[in-house]
């Protein structure tokens, strides 16, 4: 079941190497990164769990950065 949330993140992460908008492109890094999230929890794969936090919130410091540069 959990599978789903891997192929699906999997699937957004890949998508959002070729947006040419940055904004969009971390949004979509962010969500990706969430469902690979949900998937490695179901796993139990403590590295991927931990790597797929470090993924995310470095797509958040970048979606932040970008926001803040643009006030």
């Amino acid at each position: 079941m959990f599978i789903i949330f891997g192929i699906i993140g999997l699937i957004i992460i890949s998508v959002a190497v070729w947006i040419r908008s940055e904004k969009r492109q971390d949004l979509f890094f962010v969500i990706g990164g969430i469902s690979l999230l949900v998937y490695s929890f179901s796993i139990k794969d403590i590295i991927f769990s931990t790597l797929q936090v470090v993924f995310i919130v470095s797509a958040l410091i970048e979606m932040y950065k970008l926001r803040k540069s643009k006030l």
